[in-house]
């Protein structure tokens, strides 16, 4: 991968530092209106209250980083209710130009590997139905398909469905 891009990407878990860099990348691929059932990023400061609250929880966050740049994300957020503690619900996102190349595998495994840690067992998200990429990254790493909503999105005038997976740790 570093010779695709002119610095190193580093995968590292989101600071403070981050947040606006953060901000854009999430702007930029909500705008796109193909992956994310955002349509643009929620406004700055409600963005970095997020990403203080899920660095206070201990919530694993990562951001893939080219020269100090969010280029990429993978979060999993734990649920709240105690009798679902046990889960969290991954979100990610790669900026376009930067997918294709394994960087999905690695943001994602180290947000895995640190749910782990922390004690979750069980990991679910929803994709668009028409992300093959993205369904096969999370079936390389072990999601499984557990459901379908038909015409759970509406964007520009179409209806998608949504894909539920979840992963266990065992």
């Amino acid at each position: 991968m570093t010779d695709r891009f002119p610095g190193a990407i580093n995968i590292e878990p989101i600071r403070d530092a981050h947040v606006e860099s953060f901000h854009k990348a999430l702007d930029t691929v909500s705008r796109e209106r193909r992956y994310l059932t955002l349509l643009e990023a929620p406004p700055l400061d409600n963005v970095r209250t997020f990403v203080r609250g899920m660095i206070a929880s201990g919530h694993p966050q990562y951001v893939a980083l080219n020269d100090d740049e969010v280029i990429g994300w993978c979060d999993i957020r734990r649920s709240e209710r105690p009798s679902h503690a046990h889960r969290g619900t991954l979100g990610m996102g790669i900026v376009d130009g930067y997918r294709d190349c394994g960087l999905g595998r690695r943001l994602i495994t180290a947000t895995l590997d640190a749910a782990r840690a922390i004690g979750l067992r069980r990991v679910e998200l929803d994709v668009h139905a028409n992300n093959s990429r993205a369904i096969a990254l999370y079936e390389k790493v072990g999601f499984q398909r557990e459901g379908l909503a038909r015409d759970a999105i509406f964007i520009d005038g179409r209806y998608i469905d949504s894909i539920g997976m979840a992963l266990i740790f065992e």
